[in-house]
């Protein structure tokens, strides 16, 4: 079910009736078993409003992992639908990126010009080093709940000015702009920049020669806007606990690198850790390419994919003395994994062949198996039916090229490293 709130649904959920109605729907499952069947049962208590009802309710569950129970704005009470929650940004990405905002510009008017329901506007608003923020969108009903939402900081935090204005319009002298374009239509996600709501070339041509920070999809072509447009900005790619979650561009030139990568990660106690790697680090790095070396003993890393996006891998490598399998491939090695991140110990370097794989596999017993590829043309899943598994050991299989060949190294489960 996606049903798209109107103004009067929000007017309707804003009020003491509409927060005692959103109570008792929350106490339904609402899964893909139960809805058609919860749905009739709200609609008999409200039929005019259970479509919005149930829809706010699922949203605000969406929401839990992106926004948490507290903070700027606690899942439980945000208004949303489904996709305003999908297109708003992690808590914890917005608090970075408003960190970031308070170093480089401390004290600064901040405009977010696409505020939507306001996620990033409200960490902006919990910024201290930002001076003062401006939240604005084209569309009513996501400002309306974009109203209720910052509401619920309460006395203890500042609010943020909100008003409705076109994103191409520019409306305000603030020092820095923030956008975040549309990513789906009607008939789903799109991807050209040429599709985004507004257009990206539009909104840098609109706020050229002011600061600028666009947030884009993980998987923009930053490249061919470099060579095709000209975009001599920094590309900052972010990732929150292991997913790449965003392409974001500054288009101040000056001192910042090209390229970065941000990663961030959450600790069992909730506490987020961040760090970062630069195109202005050095990128010496070890390249192997010796496929007869015995790696047994080495660990074998997977960087995290923000670094691998943003091009980083040997800045990476050199910061951690890691060695790189081969030029082309993101695979390095080393005698530690490094902190906060995944790495496996290598058992045995074998050939990318199903016979000596399942040899060495029932040799060791092996019933369960991670398989990681980078470089290869193989399958995951059809190779592990291949390798009919049947005992009760764990390992991880990492298939990879060196040069021209094909290279496995069987090795034990990955373990993450302390942060």
């Amino acid at each position: 079910m996606t049903y798209r709130l109107t103004g009067d649904d929000v007017a309707f959920l804003r009020s003491r009736y509409g927060e005692k109605a959103l109570t008792v729907t929350a106490d339904y499952a609402l899964s893909a078993d139960s809805l058609l069947t919860d749905l009739t049962a709200v609609r008999s208590r409200y039929p005019d409003r259970a479509a919005a009802l149930v829809e706010t309710v699922r949203a605000r569950r969406r929401a839990v992992a992106k926004f948490g129970t507290a903070g700027a704005m606690p899942a439980d009470d945000v208004l949303a639908d489904e996709v305003s929650v999908q297109q708003a940004t992690a808590a914890p990405v917005a608090a970075a990126r408003a960190a970031d905002l308070a170093a480089r510009h401390p004290g600064a008017l901040v405009h977010d010009v696409t505020c939507s329901i306001g996620a990033e506007t409200a960490a902006l608003a919990d910024e201290p080093g930002i001076g003062a923020v401006i939240g604005s969108d084209l569309d009513p009903v996501r400002l309306a709940m974009a109203q209720h939402n910052l509401s619920l900081r309460g006395s203890g935090g500042r609010v943020p000015t909100l008003l409705r204005a076109d994103a191409l319009t520019p409306t305000s002298s603030a020092d820095v702009v923030i956008a975040d374009p549309g990513r789906r239509t009607e008939r789903g996600r799109v991807f050209g920049i040429e599709q985004l709501d507004p257009p990206l070339l539009e909104l840098l041509a609109v706020y050229a020669g002011r600061p600028l920070v666009v947030k884009c999809a993980p998987g923009l072509d930053y490249h061919n806007l470099r060579t095709r447009f000209g975009f001599e900005g920094q590309v900052q790619i972010v990732s929150l606990d292991g997913g790449v979650r965003e392409a974001c561009l500054w288009t101040e030139a000056g001192d910042l690198p090209g390229q970065r990568a941000t990663v961030l990660r959450t600790d069992p106690d909730g506490e987020v850790h961040r760090y970062e790697v630069t195109s202005d680090e050095a990128d010496e790095i070890d390249r192997g390419g010796d496929v007869r070396r015995d790696r047994v003993g080495d660990y074998l890393i997977d960087p995290d994919g923000a670094v691998v996006r943003a091009g980083l891998v040997r800045q990476y490598g050199h910061r951690h003395g890691l060695e790189q399998l081969d030029p082309h491939i993101a695979y390095l090695a080393g005698t530690a994994v490094p902190p906060g991140e995944r790495g496996f110990r290598v058992l045995e370097q074998l050939p990318v062949k199903d016979r000596a794989l399942r040899t060495a596999l029932s040799a060791r017993n092996c019933g369960r198996l991670e398989i990681l590829v980078r470089g290869l043309d193989v399958d995951p899943d059809r190779l592990r039916k291949r390798l009919k598994l049947s005992g009760d050991e764990a390992y991880a299989l990492i298939l990879t090229r060196i040069g021209r060949t094909g290279v496995a190294f069987l090795c034990e489960p990955g373990v993450r490293a302390p942060l």
